[in-house]
């Protein structure tokens, strides 16, 4: 009964949610720091937001391969596994938007993957190379972030640190519309693509498709959910990352997001699942460690990357019991 038609649908529509609730959950991580700045009013960014998550989502299928076939045995796999992955998943998500906590959609659908497959055929399920290395980007690309960020920064401060603050202004406040239309495009390029490899994972087990390739249909519906989530917002946390975390200016917003893109953008290519959260999240504190130390709420970011940590656990212990539950079910 695991594999009916009936099982496949639900699969993809509890994935078309998941991936609108990611856009509307996400959307701070492409547009807080222009709105903050005010450079870009919310519903200008927004929009630019949710059209350029569309088009990134459909360039690229490397981080779906990675999700889909990567990490658990799609073999041992069936759509209560996948259904388990997705409810835990947006219960999470909703949980922490609710709260304002830019935790990563990243961390929880695929820790929760993890959860529900073992919850499924045991820990054998699990394939240790590509765990490992999905952990290790999910855990050091923060650091990266924060480097980079920090780093950008202060070349702009040694090129533009005589100049007129009306001048650097001025010329950031262009800038920095650019930098945020690259910042969505790379948030759509990897984000996105994580749903389309567990709705593909879930057409294998059906027996839909004979090997993992991402259909266009897929990366469409993946694409399109996520641009509509966009376009909502997710007011909550653009408040926690553009204004609580650290007072930014034009040229720190432009540093921060070219710094988070260039880094998602990077791993985008080489398959890897970044928590985009984290990445503009890290990039935000080390342009803002620039200034002084103290000009980084440390008390914000410390609730923050609280929340990052409970999130592998959390996730991967309510997926692996939402997926016993029901396998008594069914």
């Amino acid at each position: 009964m695991h594999d009916t038609f009936l099982l496949l649908v639900c699969v993809i529509i509890l994935a078309t949610i998941f991936d609108f609730i990611n856009g509307f959950h996400d959307t701070a991580n492409a547009i807080a720091t222009s709105v903050s700045t005010r450079v870009l009013s919310p519903k200008v960014a927004v929009v630019m937001a949710a059209v350029l998550n569309l088009v990134g989502a459909l360039t690229g299928t490397a981080v779906a391969k990675t999700v889909g076939s990567g990490l658990v045995d799609a073999s041992s796999i069936t759509q209560v596994t996948v259904i388990s992955t997705l409810m835990a998943a947006i219960l999470w998500d909703l949980l922490t938007w609710y709260f304002g906590l830019p935790t990563s959609s990243s961390h929880a659908i695929l820790s929760s993957l993890i959860g529900a497959a073992v919850a499924t055929a045991g820990t054998g399920i699990i394939i240790q190379k590509g765990v490992y290395k999905v952990l290790l980007a999910l855990i050091f690309s923060p650091l990266v972030g924060f480097l980079f960020g920090f780093l950008l920064m202060l070349l702009l401060m040694w090129l533009f640190g005589r100049s007129p603050f009306s001048i650097v202004n001025s010329l950031f406040n262009r800038l920095q519309i650019v930098s945020a239309a690259y910042m969505a495009f790379s948030h759509g390029n990897n984000d996105a693509q994580k749903t389309m490899g567990i709705i593909t994972m879930a057409l294998v087990s059906y027996g839909t498709l004979k090997d993992f390739h991402v259909p266009f249909w897929v990366m469409l519906l993946c694409a399109t959910a996520m641009a509509l989530g966009t376009a909502l917002g997710g007011w909550r946390i653009i408040k926690t990352l553009g204004v609580k975390l650290v007072h930014l200016r034009p040229i720190h917003g432009f540093a921060a997001e070219a710094s988070a893109a260039t880094v998602i953008e990077v791993a985008s290519r080489f398959g890897l699942p970044l928590s985009t959260t984290h990445i503009i999240s890290s990039t935000i504190m080390g342009v803002g460690a620039t200034k002084r130390l103290s000009a980084v709420r440390w008390g914000v970011a410390g609730r923050i990357v609280l929340a990052w940590i409970f999130t592998l656990p959390a996730c991967a212990l309510l997926a692996w019991a939402i997926c016993k539950a029901a396998l008594l079910i069914v």
